[in-house]
């Protein structure tokens, strides 16, 4: 409750459809009932576990100002991509062309590293760098994110429309944080929660970003077991081939001694 989770919207703003959520409503704003908050913050979680165990990538949305840099640090910090600028529109139904731009950005990286860029003029090497600057502005943060995303995880679903609309034409599943004003039809995995407080966005991406570093703990430690579980059966194939080999000169032996007597019989 520190956090300010509970706090929704003003009656008047409210969206009809999130009445499931509300506990009650005080002094003209709504409060979010919390119990159910925890329950779909804690299904989010496991299934956002999963995800990143798979080895597949969560993008994150959240362009709001009081998000930004808690999203950029948090989502950041488990190498998950993410987006804080203005949505680049078509960014996941037309992929390939920002796969283009980003690849562009890393053409531009290249080429400050080898002899051509010495040679450009200055007003050269300012146009491509403001162009460098721009596209790290806008594509910076999702430069490793190579396919489409397993899921996105949306701060303000109303704000954030256009990545929705975008993720549930191509099937992708959606997380989000949805206020008392917002339409959480549509969203395949609802948190109810204040999405406007700085420390209410902190404390769910918070809990987002622990699932998502406890998946690729346990991913890790698995592709090791597996590692070590093949190890053991090259060794033991090894093992089983040098007895073949042991048995063969045994025989070998045991047919020249048999040689031998019938020479000495002779």
């Amino acid at each position: 409750m520190d956090a300010g989770v509970h706090f929704g919207h003003l009656r008047r703003k409210w969206n009809p459809n999130m009445a499931p959520y509300i506990f009650m409503e005080k002094n003209g704003i709504h409060i979010i009932d919390l119990q159910k908050t925890i329950v779909k913050v804690d299904d989010a979680a496991e299934a956002i576990k999963q995800i990143a165990k798979s080895g597949r990538k969560i993008l994150f949305v959240a362009t709001k100002k009081q998000a930004k840099e808690i999203v950029a640090e948090l989502v950041g910090g488990v190498n998950m991509p993410y987006v804080t600028e203005r949505w680049p529109g078509g960014m996941l139904t037309n992929f390939p062309t920002i796969r283009k731009a980003v690849k562009k950005m890393i053409s531009i990286d290249k080429m400050t590293k080898e002899s051509a860029w010495d040679v450009l003029s200055k007003r050269e090497k300012l146009q491509i760098s403001r162009q460098r600057a721009k596209l790290e502005k806008m594509l910076g943060s999702i430069s490793d994110l190579t396919r489409l995303p397993a899921a996105l995880f949306i701060v303000d679903v109303l704000k954030e429309k256009i990545a929705v609309r975008e993720a549930k034409r191509l099937g992708i599943p959606v997380f989000a944080m949805v206020d008392t004003n917002s339409e959480p039809q549509g969203i395949d995995f609802v948190i109810p929660a204040n999405d406007d407080a700085s420390q209410s966005i902190s404390l769910i991406i918070g809990v987002m970003t622990d699932a998502i570093r406890e998946g690729l703990s346990e991913r890790k430690v698995e592709r090791d077991s597996d590692g070590d579980e093949k190890e053991v059966n090259v060794k033991g194939k090894r093992r089983k081939v040098g007895s073949a080999n042991d048995s063969a000169v045994l025989e070998e032996e045991d047919d020249d001694d048999e040689e031998l007597d019938e020479e000495i019989e002779a």
